[in-house]
């Protein structure tokens, strides 16, 4: 039997997470200045021939269970672009 993984070329969609840190400075009674982070889901679907999407606002998370509910396909998902096509922007 042939080794499949989750980017085969079948028409299945599929949900990625990846959790990033949000930081915040807090100063201690003796001065001193200590990191304080907090997890951020962010939840993403997939599917063949067509750029990752962010679903993170639209998905449904159970704070008891940590259950997601991610919408079906008939709910309209934000356009997204594939890498090649995303423009980004120097700070100065």
């Amino acid at each position: 039997m042939a080794h499949q993984n989750k980017f085969d070329s079948s028409n299945k969609c599929h949900f990625f997470e990846i959790v990033q840190y949000f930081c915040e400075m807090e100063q201690d009674q003796h001065g001193g200045v200590t990191p304080r982070c907090f997890p951020t889901p962010r939840l993403f679907k997939t599917c063949p021939r067509r750029p990752a999407v962010e679903i993170t606002k639209i998905a449904k998370i159970n704070l008891q269970t940590g259950e997601i509910g991610v919408p079906d396909e008939s709910v309209d998902l934000p356009d997204g672009k594939p890498w090649q096509e995303v423009h980004t922007h120097k700070c100065d």
